[in-house]
């Protein structure tokens, strides 16, 4: 379980260093196996390059050598990511995720030769492709993902989320090159049993669930596949709301778990009514004996 952090916000706007070494607490003592930072759950489209700078400094620095980070560097062209890139090597991070833009076409042949630049002129990383559905990614077909894999060795994990993602992983799985070390599930955790079935190696949902989601991951991993079904099955209805407010509904929550004190978005989300609302407490209220971290209380007493 490797969740995408979200970004949070001061009261008047500004991001908010302190509250995102507060999250960074909240996902190691929920026992993630890595984060990633910045990513579309981030609002990354909402920060200038500053911002991503300093937010990702205190997510290495919070982190420490505990577990892996995977940085968000995907970016408008080519030159940009690389600049990400770099900045992630400089903060000792290998991995990064990378998303095609539009602006290289979708074809095989121009997203290759993408992602080729970006690993020459970045020598040392690897490379997560990120596969997102359209309209904001490329969509890309399994045949083409393995296609642009085997001809660029810096890349060794492929995140596949467009819908339906099974087949998609299922595919990918079974045609990948000795290089390629696994395909990540996306879609925030809503598919995540078929997923792991069609082979996926891990999942990057939002980071509000992690526990939860952390407790599904090894039940299934462990063979107890029934209680990772009823685990996934009690908060699948809030993975559906989720889908539909996103940032708003993740800051929700993390408020209600007193990771956040504030809910400030800059994205452009759909608002939440008092109904929303209640529905959403509702949901969490029936889960709340699976939620095993309190970050009421303090969670990592001497941290980094």
């Amino acid at each position: 379980m490797l969740p995408v952090l979200p970004t949070p916000f001061t009261e008047a706007g500004a991001v908010d260093p302190e509250a995102m070494a507060g999250i960074v607490d909240f996902a190691l003592a929920c026992g993630v196996d890595g984060v990633v930072f910045p990513g579309f759950a981030s609002e990354v489209d909402e920060l200038t390059a500053a911002e991503r700078a300093t937010l990702l400094k205190v997510v290495v620095t919070r982190v420490g050598k505990r577990v892996p980070i995977v940085a968000g560097a995907s970016a408008p062209t080519a030159a940009e990511a690389i600049s990400h890139c770099r900045e992630a090597l400089a903060n000792g991070i290998r991995h990064v995720m990378i998303q095609a833009p539009k602006s290289v076409g979708a074809t095989t042949e121009a997203v290759s030769a993408f992602y080729g630049e970006i690993a020459a002129a970045v020598p040392g990383i690897e490379i997560v492709l990120q596969n997102a559905p359209a309209p904001r990614g490329s969509d890309l077909k399994p045949e083409a993902i393995l296609q642009i894999v085997g001809a660029n060795p810096a890349i060794s994990y492929v995140k596949e989320e467009t819908l339906p993602s099974g087949l998609a992983i299922s595919a990918i799985a079974a045609g990948k090159p000795e290089h390629l070390k696994g395909v990540i599930g996306g879609g925030g955790a809503r598919y995540l049993i078929d997923e792991y079935n069609r082979g996926a190696c891990g999942a990057m949902p939002a980071v509000e669930l992690a526990d939860i989601h952390v407790a599904i991951d090894r039940a299934y991993r462990s063979g107890d596949i029934d209680r990772a079904r009823d685990l996934y099955m009690r908060t699948l209805p809030l993975l559906v709301i989720q889908f539909n407010f996103r940032m708003a509904f993740t800051k929700h929550v993390l408020t209600r778990r007193g990771v956040l004190t504030n809910q400030v978005v800059r994205a452009k989300v759909p608002p939440m009514d008092a109904l929303d609302v209640a529905e959403i407490d509702a949901w969490l209220d029936a889960c709340a004996d699976l939620m095993t971290v309190d970050a009421r209380e303090p969670m990592l007493a001497g941290g980094v």
